[in-house]
């Protein structure tokens, strides 16, 4: 069984989970590889996908969206996770995910097993200035809100779910 993890990431702080998640399951023994979405042109040899997007203004980020468009058969033949990164400081239940960031049609595109939502992390100083008049205007905090513990936990239950 080998597992890809692949994830959007605008500012690297969600392709940082997903290096986490990938970290994770290998520990717990799943083979796995840990691809930047841009660099994945097949699903050949694999057998399951961790899949995870940043989340701006309640979307994912457009590499994650084209890449459901592009392999969301081959993600509906596989079991398939998916994940999002923010909106910062932000924690709900993975039903609740959905009413945070629109993956409903991404969801059923690849018949995924789960959609979890992470807290993400905020760093002013890699900000445009369109993305900071947005962080102000939210009245978002600045800092790292990532719950490593709880990135490392689900890693774990999709590790039992694969072996």
């Amino acid at each position: 069984m080998t597992v890809l993890v692949t994830a959007a990431s605008k500012h690297g702080s969600t392709f940082e989970i997903a290096g986490a998640i990938a970290r994770a399951l290998d520990r717990h023994g799943v083979q796995t590889e840990l691809r930047n979405i841009d660099e994945v042109r097949k699903l050949d040899g694999f057998d399951a996908v961790v899949l995870g997007s940043a989340v701006y203004m309640g979307h994912w980020l457009e590499p994650a969206r084209k890449f459901v468009e592009r392999h969301g058969e081959e993600l509906a033949e596989r079991k398939t996770w998916l994940f999002s990164s923010g909106p910062v400081e932000v924690r709900h239940a993975p039903k609740e995910a959905e009413a945070v960031c629109d993956v409903d049609e991404i969801v059923a595109a690849t018949k995924a097993a789960e959609h979890r939502l992470f807290a993400g992390k905020l760093d002013k100083s890699v900000l445009s200035f369109p993305e900071r008049a947005a962080i102000r205007a939210v009245g978002a905090r600045e800092g790292d809100h990532r719950d490593w513990d709880e990135i490392e936990s689900w890693a774990g239950e999709i590790a039992a779910q694969v072996t």
